[in-house]
């Protein structure tokens, strides 16, 4: 197998990877890529309709997809190069990236430098023991927002959303907004989790039910789901007995924490950070591999995109001077 050569591949077309790739090319380095698995640049900016994003980058206030959209611009105008609906299979301390695509096939990159900007993913149902058939009906908050705010499909009419993340609460006032019901959400903790006060005000603008210290102990359904139980609980997160509650739903949306997306890691030997889950970096954002460096979700999880663009700049700069010195 023929392998391209490149002085520095981004693994990811999110705003890490975007805000990466514009710093490496104004640093003074031509030979770059980009490799994304979907079909467009941005990431989980694009189904991010609600503006709140930019204030520190920009001094403004912008959606996910216009703040996604001025890194794509520069992208196009700095003539990068980027190859989208592929998928990163392999990653090893060599520095070769093997990655399959519809038009390529399987192929290989040889690399100077890499910056890891995957992004994270969601814990699923599985992540937290909540026992149930495999019905249909449950979905992260990340997904249920790309079938309303991307494909114009409501996932469902009645709604119960578990957990308090700025996903999740925005979301209860999305799906309010586009005609389902929100019977409640549901959180273990005594607060909402959310940073942003306006996110909880949601809530009571729509009259959407909050049960804090309260956690799901089952969802009923055989084909689709049909309700779930929620019990409240102490301070030790136990349930309290004779204190269940049934909620009637069709629906039930998880917003219970995000996690850095570390599968390419693990296979490449890079040393993880037991804390966050993401790849252990010295102060210039370099994992246990030299030449290797990672910056926004895929380190850490961030609580805004301007964090995530400052700190990939920093990447960019500095993985332009890794190859500078080679």
């Amino acid at each position: 197998m023929e392998i391209k050569h490149y002085d520095i591949v981004i693994i990811g077309g999110g705003p890490a990877g975007l805000a990466a790739a514009v710093k490496s090319k104004e640093e003074g380095i031509d030979n770059i890529i980009i490799l994304d698995r979907n079909c467009e640049l941005g990431g989980i900016l694009n189904q991010r309709i609600h503006n709140e994003f930019g204030l520190h980058t920009f001094n403004e206030a912008l959606t996910g997809s216009e703040y996604a959209e001025r890194f794509i611009n520069k992208v196009n105008t700095l003539n990068i190069s980027y190859k989208l609906n592929t998928t990163v299979l392999e990653l090893n301390n060599e520095k070769i990236i093997t990655a399959v695509n519809d038009i390529d096939g399987i192929f290989q990159i040889q690399s100077k430098s890499i910056i890891l900007a995957m992004g994270c993913r969601e814990r699923p149902r599985g992540a937290i023991n909540i026992p149930s058939s495999r019905c249909a009906g449950i979905y992260t908050a990340g997904t249920a927002q790309k079938f309303i705010n991307i494909e114009g499909l409501t996932p469902g009419k009645s709604v119960v959303i578990v957990g308090t993340g700025n996903i999740g609460l925005n979301m209860a006032a999305r799906m309010t907004l586009e005609g389902s019901n929100v019977k409640a959400v549901v959180e273990t903790m005594n607060a909402a989790s959310s940073l942003k006060v306006t996110d909880t005000k949601y809530l009571d603008d729509f009259k959407i039910p909050l049960k804090l210290s309260y956690t799901v102990t089952d969802i009923q359904g055989k084909d689709r789901v049909e309700g779930v139980t929620i019990t409240k609980i102490d301070e030790n997160k136990n349930p309290i007995k004779d204190t269940e509650e049934f909620i009637p739903c069709d629906t039930v949306i998880l917003s219970v924490g995000l996690l850095p997306e570390n599968e390419l890691l693990k296979a490449a030997n890079i040393t993880l950070n037991s804390n966050t889950g993401g790849p252990k970096v010295n102060e210039n954002l370099q994992t246990s591999i030299e030449g290797i460096f990672a910056c926004g979700n895929v380190l850490n999880i961030h609580d805004l995109v301007d964090y995530i663009t400052i700190e990939s700049l920093t990447a960019g700069k500095n993985a332009a001077a890794y190859v500078k010195l080679l």
